[in-house]
This record gives C-alpha cells, sequence and structure tokens, in this order.
C-alpha cells in the first residue's frame, strides 16, 4: 500500500507541471499597439499567407496587433527610445492565439505542404521542431512577447543581415559574418528592448519577451479582430 501511495504521488508530481498552464479567452489584460503607439508600422506576416507556411494562419481575422498592458507600456518606452534615434517599430507579430499555434503544428505534420521554403532554405520541414524553431507552445500566446524591427522615421529599410522568421544560424543576434552596419542596427534594437525590461533571444535578433510579464502560466486563445 505504501509503495502505491507513493508511486501515485509521483504521478500526481509529474503532472502538475502541466496543470499550471491554463487557455483563457479573456483579452481585458490586452491592448492593441496602436492604441498606445500611434507612429508604430505593422506587417503582420500572420494575417497573410506569406509566412513559412505559405497560408493565412487561423485566429489572425484582421491585421492588427495586441500585447498586454504590462508589455505594451514597456514598449512604448522601448519605441520613445528609438524614436529619439530617429527610428520606428516596425511589428510583424506580438500576441499569437493558441489556435494559431496549432495551425503552425498541423502544418508541420502535413508532409504534402512544404509552405514557403525560402523561410527554411537549408533546413528539412521536419527539422523546425527537433531544432525548436516551431514548439506546441510559444510565448507569445501568453500576449508579452513581440517580434519587431526598427525602420528609419521617413520609413525607409533598416539592414539587419536577415529578415524575419528565417530558419537559420543568420538570424542569431550574434551571426559572425554580419557586416558592422548589420551589428550595429540589432544593437539599437536589442539595447531600447532590453533598458525597456525586455529579455531577447538566443535564436531570433527579432524577438523579445517582458522579463516580468504578468501571465507566466496562461496561454491565451481569442482572435486577432
Amino acid at each position: 500500500m505504501k509503495k502505491f501511495i507513493c508511486a501515485l504521488m509521483l504521478f500526481v508530481i509529474g503532472i502538475l507541471p502541466g496543470w499550471a498552464d491554463t487557455i483563457s479567452t479573456d483579452k481585458s489584460g490586452f491592448d492593441k499597439i496602436y492604441n498606445v503607439i500611434d507612429d508604430a508600422v505593422f506587417d503582420l506576416r500572420y494575417y497573410s499567407p506569406y509566412n513559412f507556411t505559405g497560408h493565412k494562419i487561423r485566429g489572425y481575422n484582421a491585421p492588427v496587433a495586441y500585447m498586454t498592458k504590462e508589455a505594451l507600456q514597456a514598449l512604448a518606452v522601448a519605441a520613445a527610445d528609438l524614436r529619439s534615434q530617429g527610428y520606428r517599430i516596425l511589428v510583424w507579430d506580438s500576441y499569437r492565439p493558441q489556435k494559431a499555434v496549432d495551425n503552425f503544428v498541423e502544418w508541420i505534420n502535413n508532409p504534402n505542404d512544404p509552405g514557403n521554403k525560402s523561410f527554411y532554405p537549408t533546413l528539412q520541414k521536419s527539422d523546425l521542431i527537433a531544432g525548436d524553431y516551431i514548439m506546441p507552445k510559444s510565448g507569445h500566446t501568453r500576449g508579452s512577447t513581440i517580434d519587431l524591427t526598427i525602420i528609419k522615421q521617413d520609413g525607409s529599410f533598416v539592414d539587419m543581415g536577415g529578415t524575419f522568421d528565417l530558419f537559420s544560424e543568420i538570424s542569431h543576434p550574434d551571426y559572425k559574418k554580419l557586416t558592422k552596419k548589420q551589428k550595429k542596427n540589432r544593437k539599437i534594437l536589442r539595447d531600447a528592448m532590453v533598458k525597456a525590461g525586455f529579455k531577447p533571444l538566443d535564436s531570433e535578433w527579432w524577438h523579445f519577451t517582458l522579463k516580468n510579464e504578468p501571465y507566466p502560466d496562461t496561454y491565451f486563445n481569442f482572435d486577432v479582430e
């Protein structure tokens, strides 16, 4: 009997971390980015087929971007810093519904749909999950993560040495073959975001998450609309 109880306790302890995560459709803690940062520019890739799947992604019903209110206030600080240096932010993705992440996984598991190979030119499709490029759960779904770059105030391009969602070592922030100018541009974005309270990702120069995110164990699933 004691052995059974011990085994049961170990089983429960083993599954508790999974119970800690919750799914919510409550968007009361969120706001649209343009409501707070009126000069932000948007190129929301998952609202269009121009992404690695080659399809518009489920849950993106309008070309708008949400974040938690706490993350958005921090982003406004970073945007003001960048504005003082002559830049504006361009947003590719921020809050991402769980149904969109599920859509990514469905695409991965469909052997007959190669998507847009230009986003993973040196990899096989199966490598995207094995290499943690695509995961069944995403920090974006917690609402305090953003994918972005900088452009000049007049809207002109800033060379970052690689584009959004390029699944390659080129996307690593410290990629060794960047030019001095590309390294400087990445650093400008990174410094402003880190100073405002975000933490970077070591595999994607465009990806930042609020350090003190308000919903660390909640994955949201309301539509972007």
